[in-house]
């Protein structure tokens, strides 16, 4: 049995970092040209993490199933990244951020991890900047901020509502240099299907073509995990519907502890469903929040006639609206944590006051910002005697400068002009606190075995605050992991080339290859997609926004059997040795039915609520989650068991010395 050892530097908090990369051990520059490394993965986390590594001089391999790293989903992350530079002036700090993140989290995150995260943030910002990365900028040059929610401060840098795009591309450049030196070997459109473990160290990794069929054996002195979240566990998310849990679950299967499964996240900003048609869910920037004001009728025969078509939303005079964020949380308002405004929103429609015709939407309306900022254009641009209707045509231009490419995308998915009308978004779910175990140099159980970004665990606790995913991906990638991964290597430097023709190499690929077969095999009563479609309202109606001991033994159930079906009669049509879109899809839903009942028995292990964990049971009388601190401050990794409900707990003990525990506030 492993033994969950942190690795946490002693020393006060804020030197834990610096003293580390102090004393850990290095790699000669001349002895890393004979190191190899791979890396699963080409978003910002795997991406930034593979250039840094190959411009320290190790030999790289990176593997990603799309065609281009460009095409990572870290491209669709919208609202920003935060940093804390403070250059507005308004007090912020490495401290502050730290202690936002920690808050925002609910208290379950390792204090260590999030203050390193919170100390480099500064760095990425000017790592980007040299990069090219457009950022905002204010009428002076300087880079411009903005809020997010759950914070008192303007720390999140954007460019436009594309900032996830824009941070690709540069660590895409960074990437394709090193690439063009012959340091980065890239297998794009190769999946990984195991991982390969010679005398309990990571070797390497079999992948298949997925162009060819071709299964693959490729050799390393380490691997990196860098392959994101796996929110499509529920079938409709914000996620783009390639992303997966298949390499980080299969490293699961070979002995890397997974961590907190049930820790997911509800965005409560996105475009609500509108049938059954849909195959993914389309978010909305949560910077929407600073502007737009959330809202829901007051009267219910208000909303009932909404929902009927008798009445619009925008005709609602001012008194009849219920700005119920604002209300219940007046310190921080529209800019409440995602778990909070998520929650709040689905209280508000599951009593009947939802406003489109399923009754699961509230509305975001930027009204009041067009007549706000459309003074101040005015005034400023010396008309002072401007009349309501210029001034809110002055608002709408500033609007469609902070935010014009998000008000197009609404306009095109569900033809309503929000310039027009308010929005109308309901929660979905978007990012995965949980993931594979990391200790602080983010190696998982398995020696060797890395995991950067969404697919570990470290550092948003029950929560991920907003604009911090994109702030986490290029830490771990371009700060923490090329210096972490030293610490293992420098113990490598005479192990020599790995090879693949071992016993090991040779027995994962003949596993790889039976569990293809299998998959191929299925009596084809039924699709891929009708499994995972059927696995995704299991998870969404008894593992979503809330839960319950009863449902979630039940989906524990009902997945379990659901997973039994699946390998019985499934349909994957074509064959293994070419191009197999149905037989990818296969094996990643195949990996989604069991980590969808681990899922469930996390949750339901967890006898609290705690941020996106929401447990009626466990709830104070003002429907907000009650923690348990006493017994339930710790991480929960698990030990893989081919029978989900039989794997085994470990714990790693939180310890607060440098915060106080205590019961969040937003008001």
């Amino acid at each position: 049995m492993a033994v969950l050892d942190s690795k946490v530097p002693k020393g006060p908090l804020s030197d834990k970092w610096t003293l580390h990369k102090n004393t850990i051990n290095l790699v000669n520059p001349a002895n890393k040209r004979n190191i190899d490394v791979i890396v699963v993965g080409t978003g910002l986390a795997g991406g930034s993490a593979a250039a840094t590594l190959a411009e320290l001089g190790y030999n790289v391999k990176t593997f990603c199933y799309n065609d281009s790293p460009r095409r990572a989903h870290s491209i669709a992350a919208q609202g920003g990244i935060n940093a804390a530079k403070n250059y507005q002036g308004d007090g912020d700090s490495d401290y502050r951020l730290f202690y936002d993140t920690i808050k925002g989290g609910d208290y379950r995150s390792r204090e260590a991890n999030v203050y390193r995260l919170a100390e480099v943030s500064s760095n990425i910002i000017d790592q980007c900047v040299a990069q090219g990365v457009p950022f905002a900028r204010e009428y002076g040059g300087l880079l411009d901020n903005r809020s997010f929610g759950g914070v008192l401060v303007s720390r999140t840098f954007y460019a436009a509502g594309q900032t996830g795009q824009q941070l690709l591309l540069g660590a895409y450049s960074a990437l394709n240099r090193q690439i063009n030196r012959g340091k980065v070997q890239p297998f794009n459109r190769h999946e990984m299907l195991d991982l390969v473990v010679v005398d309990g160290k990571a070797r390497g990794i079999i992948a298949r073509n997925l162009i060819t069929g071709e299964i693959e054996r490729h050799g390393a002195h380490a691997v990196v995990i860098a392959s994101g979240g796996y929110g499509n566990v529920f079938f409709l998310s914000t996620n783009a519907m390639g992303s997966n849990v298949m390499a980080a679950w299969r490293t699961h299967r070979r002995g890397a502890f997974f961590a907190n499964p049930c820790y997911t996240q509800i965005h409560p900003t996105c475009i609500p469903v509108s049938g059954e048609h849909q195959s993914k869910l389309t978010l909305m920037s949560e910077s929407l929040r600073n502007d737009g004001r959330i809202w829901v009728p007051k009267k219910k025969e208000d909303a009932e006639a909404i929902r009927a078509g008798k009445k619009r939303g925008v005709d609602l005079p001012e008194e009849d609206r219920d700005y119920y964020l604002e209300r219940r949380y007046p310190a921080f308002g529209n800019l409440v944590p995602r778990d909070v405004a998520s929650r709040a929103a689905k209280e508000r429609c599951d009593a009947g006051y939802g406003v489109n015709k399923t009754g699961q939407a509230v509305y975001l309306d930027f009204a009041e910002a067009f007549e706000r900022y459309g003074k101040v254009e005015a005034l400023t641009s010396g008309n002072k005697n401007a009349s309501k209707e210029e001034i809110i045509a002055l608002g709408k231009k500033v609007i469609e400068k902070k935010y014009g490419n998000l008000f197009d995308m609404y306009q095109n998915i569900t033809d309503d002009n929000p310039y027009e009308v308010p929005m109308k978004i309901f929660p979905a779910v978007h990012y995965t606190m949980g993931g594979l175990w990391v200790d602080y140099n983010l190696q998982t159980t398995v020696p060797g075995c890395f995991a950067a970004g969404e697919a570990n665990f470290s550092d948003h606790g029950a929560n991920r605050l907003g604009a911090s995913a994109l702030m986490q991906g290029l830490a771990d990638g371009y700060f923490v992991l090329p210096y972490t991964i030293g610490d293992y290597l420098a113990d490598e430097i005479r192990t020599g080339p790995i090879p693949t023709d071992t016993p090991e190499f040779e027995q994962a690929e003949k596993e790889t290859r039976a569990r293809i077969e299998k998959l191929m095999s299925g009596e084809g009563k039924h699709s891929v997609d009708y499994y995972h479609k059927k696995l995704g309202l299991i998870m969404w109606n008894k593992c979503g926004m809330s839960r319950n001991a009863q449902d979630l033994q039940k989906a524990m159930d009902e997945i379990k059997a659901l997973r039994e079906d699946f390998w019985q009669n499934v349909r994957v049509p074509g064959s293994p040795d070419t191009k197999n879109q149905e037989l990818e899809k296969a094996g990643r839903v195949a990996d989604f039915l069991e980590l969808g009942e681990l899922f469930a028995k996390d949750a339901l292990t967890r006898n609290e609520s705690c941020g996106g964990h929401f447990r009626e049971e466990y709830q104070t009388e003002e429907g907000e989650a009650l923690r348990d601190d006493e017994n339930f401050t710790f991480v929960s990794a698990w030990e893989y068991n081919e029978n989900p409900r039989d794997a085994k707990l470990h714990k790693e003990d939180l310890v607060f010395e440098n915060v106080e525990l205590k019961t969040r506030s937003y008001k």
